[in-house]
Order: structure tokens, then C-alpha cells, then sequence
């Protein structure tokens, strides 16, 4: 998967659309989307990612659900996943509308993908 990088704003995070959820597991669950609304100008916005549960979430992003679900893989060299620890957040740039889920080395744990601007 290539990635463009975009600077995030410099602002607080403002959401730019409903926030999604999923059950990360062993075995990704079917891709969601988080679709951006508010400002249809945007190529690119951040995504508030916040892992609810005790587990490390390997995320995988991509443009549609069959992307983004190869891309969640759990890393033990090199992947094209994110890893979010356990009861933390990221607020990382991908292209405006893209598909989320996530994968686990063991148990589960919810997470919630908003999209949005600024950090």
C-alpha cells in the first residue's frame, strides 16, 4: 500500500464525520468506513483512532474493504499495518474516506475510527 503523507493541521481535532467501530480479533473483521463529511474539498483528513481495549490493535487501512482487511496483518517484521497500543489514541492522515479494521496476535478489543481535522 503507498502512502501519501499530508501535514496535519495544527488545530484542535475537529470531527468531520460519524465515528465508526469494530471488534478487532485473531481474524480482522469486514473493513468500515469512515466517511468524511463537512468539507468535500478534502483529499486526504486524520483519523482519531482509539483502541478501548487491553490487547495491541494492528490496523489496516486502505481504499476499499478487500485493502484495508490484507493490510491488517499482526507485525512481526514489516507490515503495512499500524500498530495502537491498548487504551490510547492516534490521530494519523489517510486519504478522506478510507476503510478501517484491525487485527490482534490475541484476544480482542474495540476501536472506534473518527474521521476529522487537526490534532
Amino acid at each position: 500500500m503507498s502512502r501519501i503523507y499530508t501535514p496535519i493541521t495544527s488545530g484542535a481535532f475537529v470531527p468531520l464525520g460519524n465515528t465508526v467501530t469494530f471488534l478487532a480479533n485473531t481474524q480482522a473483521p469486514t473493513a468500515v468506513q469512515a466517511v468524511q463529511t463537512g468539507a468535500n474539498d478534502l483529499s486526504f483528513c486524520q483519523y482519531r483512532i482509539f483502541n478501548s481495549g487491553s490487547v495491541l490493535v494492528f490496523v489496516g487501512v486502505g481504499s476499499n474493504t478487500l485493502n484495508a482487511n490484507t493490510n491488517a496483518v499482526v507485525v512481526t517484521t514489516t507490515a503495512n499495518s499500524v500498530p495502537v497500543l491498548p487504551g490510547t489514541l492516534e490521530i494519523i492522515s489517510f486519504p478522506a474516506n478510507s476503510y478501517f479494521t484491525a487485527i490482534t496476535a490475541s484476544g480482542t478489543s474495540q476501536v472506534y475510527v473518527t474521521p476529522g481535522i487537526g490534532v
